[in-house]
């Protein structure tokens, strides 16, 4: 039984816990780069955007 207790299958199966320790945490993220507009709607796109965004104010 405890060979079967792997991420892989945790992930598979998606319990609400883990959805809900998920969004949690990207809230959390979110919160600690100042997105106060973030919503877990939000594309990837727009994300990715920002995060490039603060990456280049950081290289310069």
């Amino acid at each position: 039984d405890l060979k079967k207790r792997t991420l892989t299958n945790l992930y598979n199966a998606r319990p609400a816990w883990l959805a809900n320790a998920h969004a949690e945490l990207d809230a959390a993220v979110a919160a600690a780069y100042g997105w106060t507009d973030y919503t877990a709607e939000m594309s990837d796109e727009e994300i990715l955007r920002r995060l490039l965004v603060l990456n280049l104010e950081r290289a310069v």
